[in-house]
């Protein structure tokens, strides 16, 4: 099963990464309030990213990945020729 992993920019201007195998879905969820703890009353939210991976293991990898990255860093992964 292919799942995703994101980075959402919250309507306060804060990052957040997570992964799915369903985006629409999570979207969803995020924009009524049940997808995650962190993103409750940070709408709206604006896809930035998404990565494909081949099952949840090495999604999850990606993820963790992500979330070690500093706030710029993270930026230029989202539009590397873009300065952060």
């Amino acid at each position: 099963m292919n799942w995703t992993v994101y980075i959402l920019r919250c309507g306060d201007g804060t990052l957040y990464t997570g992964i799915t195998n369903d985006l629409e879905r999570r979207m969803a969820e995020h924009d009524t309030g049940t997808g995650a703890k962190y993103t409750k009353g940070r709408g709206p939210f604006q896809l930035l990213y998404q990565e494909a991976c081949q099952g949840r293991g090495p999604a999850s990898k990606r993820e963790i990945e992500i979330k070690s990255l500093d706030r710029k860093s993270k930026l230029s992964l989202v539009s590397p020729n873009r300065p952060a």
